[in-house]
C-alpha cells in the first residue's frame, strides 16, 4: 500500500467483518483470541448485529474503519455511553484498536484515535476511556503521546460460558 494513499474513515458494515477480524487477529494477543477462518464463525456476525441493534445516531456502538483506497487498514470499536455519574455526562469507550501490520508506522492509529475523539466530541462526550493490556508497553507510550493519562486501574473477570 502506498504511503501517499489518502486515509478515509467510515463506519463498518456487516460485509467488513472479515477485514475487521483479520485486523484483530493480526496481533500477538489477537492470534490467540480470534478465529479468522473462511467462513467466519457465526458468533462474529451475531455480535455485529447486536452492536447495530444497540446503536443510535446519538449513541453509536460501531466499528470505525480507517481505509486506504478500498483497503481497511485500521479499526476500533467506538461506543458512546450515557450514564448518571459525572452529572450525567456522556462518555466514549474505545475498544479493539488495530492497525494492519503492513502499514504500521504511518500514523494511521493516531489518525484513527483522533477521528474517534472528534466524533465523540461532536456527539457531546466529555470523556474518552479505554483499557489496554498491561503488557502492551508500546501502546501505552502511543496513548500517552496522544494525551491519555493512566488515571485508573482496570480490572476484568473472565466468565465461563453458560
Amino acid at each position: 500500500m502506498s504511503q501517499s494513499a489518502p486515509l478515509t474513515f467510515r463506519y463498518a458494515t456487516r460485509d467488513d467483518l472479515p477485514a475487521i477480524v483479520a485486523l484483530l487477529a493480526d496481533d500477538e494477543k489477537g492470534k490467540t483470541r480470534e478465529e479468522f477462518t473462511d467462513p467466519l464463525p457465526d458468533a462474529y456476525y451475531a455480535a455485529f448485529d447486536a452492536m447495530e441493534s444497540q446503536s443510535t445516531e446519538s449513541l453509536p456502538n460501531k466499528y470505525l474503519l480507517a481505509c486506504q483506497n478500498d483497503n481497511v487498514v485500521g479499526c476500533l470499536q467506538l461506543t458512546l455511553i450515557a450514564g448518571v455519574s459525572r452529572r450525567g455526562q456522556l462518555r466514549a469507550q474505545i475498544e479493539g484498536v488495530r492497525v494492519s501490520s503492513t502499514v504500521r508506522g504511518q500514523k494511521i492509529g493516531e489518525q484513527l484515535i483522533t477521528q474517534s475523539i472528534s466524533i465523540s466530541k461532536s456527539l457531546g462526550a466529555v470523556l474518552v476511556q479505554f483499557t489496554t493490556d498491561k503488557t502492551r508497553k508500546d501502546a501505552h507510550r502511543f496513548y500517552e503521546r496522544l494525551g491519555f493519562v493512566a488515571s485508573h486501574e482496570g480490572m476484568k473477570l473472565a466468565l465461563d460460558p453458560a
